[in-house]
């Protein structure tokens, strides 16, 4: 096509003209294959990795069609080597295949000698191996299913996994729909997960992924392990699973620091699970406290390393992971696709905002000038002390409590990282402040008076970034963060994403200190919700204190 929208360049990248009439044809079609990089205004920018064309060949994709897809909207001619190089590195996934026999149990079965003899020479593989039963196949420890998958991948030679999944105990549940029905897109991600039977849903903050989760469960119709970031989330999704599906207060259980409950439905908390007494982890008998037929992961970029390892003796589970981005800091999104599995469903942010499924958001960067004295105190602090004295400074104080009146009445959302900080805004303020060391009651009330508007300015710390439904928060502002970590900005935002009654959009606010590392790490922050098309707006604090428009 001469004038495509799409020109495909010999590094994997392919730059995408977002204002061209078949932009979003186009996008559809490679979404499977590619990754989303950069989404600014006019282009957007996607890579073509082994990963994602190993995501794309385990969800159904072959070669064939991502090779048409790139000719169909290229605009310039495809570069041969790309296409060559896209055919060979599909080809590798399937090569080796995880299958149940009668007599052997699990088995490693390759279609090609050579890769499979470069494997069992592979010092981290030949321990998860039993003994080879004919040329081609080789018994597998089956418990090493997940821990194999994982080493598999890193070598670059990922298996493909026909091994299937045990039933479990069968559970009735069903969805209610009185009132409600399931959105198009979920049902669609519901759908896609039945398919794979197991892998990653992505939707955005305040897309109901809670309402994808309770699809999942009931066309399994099984026992179901939740795993969920925090008490307040477990509460939100028993309150949720009551109100949508038919199962009843006694079959969902709580599995936390306060309660030890094992149901045909059970929630457990991350943190009760990765707890060590003596360095044992105690509670991970959880996993086998039920013959479960689906594990459920909330949060799933969140993932802990035990729960990694644990996940690894799951793979006859059903396992569906769900995240708003499987972006991690760590770098373990292999891990996610060979243990949890690969992504079945994933919802571009902007898309459903247009739809109208989240609201409009504006993100503003508010940078702070050091005064004089701050400026040198911070050149002379230690390198490890620079970050917390800069995203603290005082200088913010005043701009925080200028945009705090300036959205006088609307609800809004202080978050930060350094507690000391937090407690001073709370005083500034006159708002509450919620944390660590918040008691679960006390939290769930405040966020329900927030919920009702009793309360319209909560102080929040990193607590709340995950699982937490405020529906009508619309104004975010943020003071400190976790350094810069792109996710923990996206699940910001998604505070104040849900669509308001009102119709109106959503304000996020950023303020950061100019010329520090505060400003560095804003700009990595930044980086997953400028892919998915939010551009942030930059302002001087001078005009937010003046009472200027922004």
């Amino acid at each position: 096509m001469a004038d495509g929208p799409l020109i495909v360049q010999s590094d994997k990248t392919l730059l995408l003209e977002v204002d061209h009439d078949l932009a979003a044809d186009c996008r559809r079609e490679i979404a499977p294959f590619a990754e989303l990089e950069r989404a600014p205004e006019h282009i957007h920018t996607y890579r073509v990795t082994p990963l994602a064309l190993w995501n794309a060949r385990a969800a159904g994709h072959d070669a064939e069609q991502v090779i048409d897809a790139l000719i169909k909207y290229a605009r310039y001619p495809v570069p041969h080597a790309l296409l060559v190089d896209v055919a060979d590195t599909m080809a590798r996934y399937g090569r080796l295949r995880l299958e149940k026999h009668p007599v052997h149990g699990l088995i490693l079965v390759s279609t090609d000698r050579a890769v499979l003899e470069e494997v069992l020479r592979a010092r981290k593989i030949a321990p998860l191996l039993g003994s080879r039963v004919a040329d081609d196949t080789v018994v597998v420890h089956a418990s090493e299913r997940g821990s194999l998958k994982q080493s598999l991948l890193k070598l670059g030679w990922p298996a493909e996994d026909l091994a299937g999944y045990v039933d479990g105990e069968a559970h009735p549940i069903s969805l209610k729909e009185d009132g409600w029905e399931l959105r198009s897109y979920q049902r669609e991600a519901a759908d896609a997960f039945r398919h794979g039977g197991s892998g990653v849903v992505v939707l955005p903050c305040g897309a109901g992924k809670t309402i994808v989760g309770a699809a999942a469960m009931a066309q399994a119709g099984a026992t179901t392990l939740i795993l969920v970031t925090n008490t307040v989330s477990a509460h939100q999704w028993r309150q949720e699973l009551l109100k949508r599906t038919s199962l009843t207060e006694d079959e969902i259980g709580e599995y936390s620091g306060s309660k030890k409950e094992i149901r045909p439905v059970t929630i457990a908390t991350y943190q009760i699970m990765t707890t060590r007494r003596k360095g044992v982890y105690s509670h991970l008998e959880v996993f086998d406290a039920r013959d479960w037929g689906l594990v459920l992961y909330d949060e799933v970029h969140l993932l802990p390393a035990p729960i990694f390892r644990m996940t690894a003796d799951l793979q006859a589970r059903r396992r569906l992971g769900l995240t708003a981005t499987l972006v991690r800091e760590d770098g373990r999104e292999g891990d996610v696709f060979s243990l949890i599995g690969p992504k079945r469903y994933d919802a571009p942010w902007k898309d459903m905002e247009t739809q109208g499924w989240i609201a409009p958001a504006d993100c503003v960067e508010v940078r702070v000038t050091l005064t004089d004295s701050e400026r040198l105190a911070y050149a002379t602090a230690e390198p490890e002390e620079r970050y917390r004295f800069c995203a603290t400074t005082e200088t913010k104080t005043g701009v925080i409590e200028s945009l705090v009146q300036r959205h006088k009445g609307e609800q809004t959302l202080v978050i930060g990282q350094y507690i000391d900080q937090l407690d001073e805004l709370g005083e500034r303020l006159d708002a509450p402040v919620i944390k660590g060391e918040t008691r679960i009651k006390e939290r769930e009330r405040l966020f329900q008076a927030f919920r009702t508007g009793e309360i319209s300015v909560l102080v929040v710390s990193k607590v709340a970034n995950f699982s937490i439904d405020l529906p009508e928060a619309s104004v975010a502002i943020q003071v400190s963060g976790a350094f810069g970590s792109r996710q923990e900005e996206a699940q910001r935002l998604g505070r104040v994403l849900r669509p308001k009654a009102s119709g109106k959009g959503a304000r996020f606010y950023a303020v950061v200190a100019r010329d520090t590392l505060d400003q560095d790490y804003a700009a990595h922050r930044q980086r997953f919700l400028a892919e998915q098309g939010y551009a942030y707006r930059i302002v001087d604090a001078d005009d937010v204190l003046a009472g200027n428009e922004i």
